[in-house]
This record gives C-alpha cells, structure tokens and sequence, in this order.
C-alpha cells in the first residue's frame, strides 16, 4: 500500500510539473503592435505589470527569475528587423509560432528640468513551450517604451514593439543609459557571439531616437575580445563635450589590450585583429596597444572619422 501511495504521489508531482512548464498562448489583438498607442498609468509604475498591459499574453512565473508573456497575434503581419548576428538574416515579428516577451531592464532617468523618465526595455522570443530561450546564434530581439511622469501619472511618450535583435540564445544583453546631447538619451549594448570552444568578439551598439524611431545608429567592431587563449582586449566609451555640438556628439572608444600570437594549437588559433594593429602582428610575438577612436554622426549613423591614435608597449 505504501509503494502504491508513493508511486502515486511520484506521478502526480510528474503531472503537476509538466502542466507547470506546459506554456500556453494566448490570442491578442494586432492593435497591440500600433507605435502610435496610448498608456497611462499611475504612479508607482511596475515594469512587469506595464508589459502585461503593452503586450497582455498570459503571465508566467517560472524558476530562476523566468518571468514572461507568453501571446499569439492571429492577425499580424510579421516584419523584418534585423538580428546582427546575421546568421539566419532578418527576425520577422511576431514570430508565427508565439511569442515570449520578457522585461529585459527598467531605467530611470531625469533631464536638466527635473523632468522624469523610464525606459521600459522588452526582449522578445519565439515561443518554447518549456519557457526556454534557445538558439545559439539567434538574438533577442528588443523593443522599446518610454514613459514620462506628470504629476502621479505615467505616461508612454513613445513605444516601439520591436527594434533589433541582439546576443545569443535568444536573450538580447542589458542596455545602459548614456547622454549623448543636451537632455537627448540613447542605449549602448555589447553584442558578444562566437562558435563553440572558440574567441568571443564584442560589438558595441548605439541605439537612440531618430527619424521616429529608436533605432541602431552605431556599430564599433573589436569592442572586446573574450574566450581567447592568447590575445585579449576590452574597451570603454566617453562622449565628447568639446565639440560644441548639441545634439548627437563626438563619441570615442578607447580599447586597451594584450596581443599574443597563437601557437597554431586546437584551442589557440589566429584572431580577426583590428586594423590598426595588424602590420604589428605580421612582425612580432606579443605586445600592449592601446586604439582611440572618434566617431562622429554623419546625418544617418555614426561614422569612425580622422585617424586612430595607435599606442604601443612591451614590444617582443
């Protein structure tokens, strides 16, 4: 009678924990996806509730922090935005098969004014009937909404479903905050992917306000390299305040790093270099650099302008 109950009890737990992690969707409506919809809500604003209400799928709860929304749009047309991983070309949203949405970061912030702002930051995947995030080389794909306060009331200024995707597995990194003018904000993430066992090359990403849309306006390659055997570097950016500039400023990457030639073994190999190191590794074994580079805006995207300036040291 004992083995009868426990084996009872071990299915029952079976059963329960399958229906817990059998994700369902749930049917929205196309107006869902309109940039050009309204929200208020008042203070205090809470960023998963806030997601329920852009995107109301059913709400999940999971281990370790999986947190979704879990919708189907029945009548949407999907469109293309880009996934920079480039491996599979363009993400069309929403996804046929359902979509996870998760709130990917909540920031706060406030102009010369006192004025106060909230950047709500989603990350959009395909549905996983598990609640997982899968796919090496697919990203998360981002969207965006923006609230303004008004006395004990919040109110979404700009809301844009989809932006890009970025990272891998589905999960796009966490964008910060960076000024880049007066009272003008954008996101900077680094998008880092490689093959298995293999070097990690990052790419910083730019992502501001413009012709009516947040969009990506800078790509830096060789941001950072991690997972090497030999070579390394990382990178920092500043904006400039020097070139008078109101809007959309001077922005300069310093990278700092150790180049070290590989032994030819299976877990060391020769790395894409930058640029502006390259002759130096043609000639020598290993040595320090540090590359400052300028990017200004051209009038659609931010370009590398004037010469690096190339540092080096501990030259063998």
């Amino acid at each position: 009678m004992r083995h009868i109950i426990l084996n009872f009890f071990l299915l029952f737990s079976g059963l329960c924990f399958a229906q817990e992690t059998d994700i369902q969707l749930k049917n929205v409506s196309d107006t869902i996806l309109n940039p050009k919809r309204t929200l208020k809500i008042a203070d205090p604003i809470d960023g998963v509730k806030t997601m329920e209400k852009l995107f109301p799928g059913k709400l999940y709860h999971l281990e370790d922090k999986n947190t979704f929304v879990s919708w189907k749009c029945k009548t949407c047309k999907p469109s293309p935005f880009t996934d920079v991983n480039g491996t599979d070309g363009d993400q069309m949203f929403p996804y046929t098969d359902g979509v996870a949405t998760r709130l990917l970061q909540n920031i706060d912030y406030a102009d010369s004014k006192g004025n106060q702002f909230k950047f709500f930051i989603f990350n959009h995947s395909v549905y996983d009937a598990d609640g997982l995030q899968t796919s090496r080389f697919t990203g998360g794909l981002i969207g965006i909404a923006k609230f303004a306060k008004n006395g004990n009331i919040w109110e979404m200024k700009s809301f844009q479903p989809a932006v890009a995707a970025f990272g891998s597995f589905a999960q796009s990194p966490r964008p910060k905050l960076v000024q880049i003018g007066e009272d003008q904000y954008a996101l900077s993430l680094v998008h880092a992917n490689g093959g298995a066992g293999g070097a990690y090359n990052g790419y910083l990403y730019l992502i501001a306000g413009f012709d009516g849309k947040y969009q990506p306006l800078m790509e830096v390659n060789y941001y950072n390299l991690t997972n090497s055997m030999s070579s390394d570097w990382s990178s920092t950016y500043s904006v400039a305040t020097d070139n008078n500039k109101k809007f959309f400023r001077d922005i300069v990457i310093t990278t700092t790093g150790l180049y070290k030639k590989a032994k030819g073994t299976e877990d060391d190999y020769e790395l894409d270099l930058p640029e502006e190191i390259t002759a130096m590794a043609k000639t020598k074994k290993q040595f320090n650099f540090v590359i400052e580079k300028r990017f200004s805006f051209s009038g659609k995207a931010y370009k590398s302008v004037g010469k690096s300036v190339v540092k080096f040291s501990n030259i063998k």
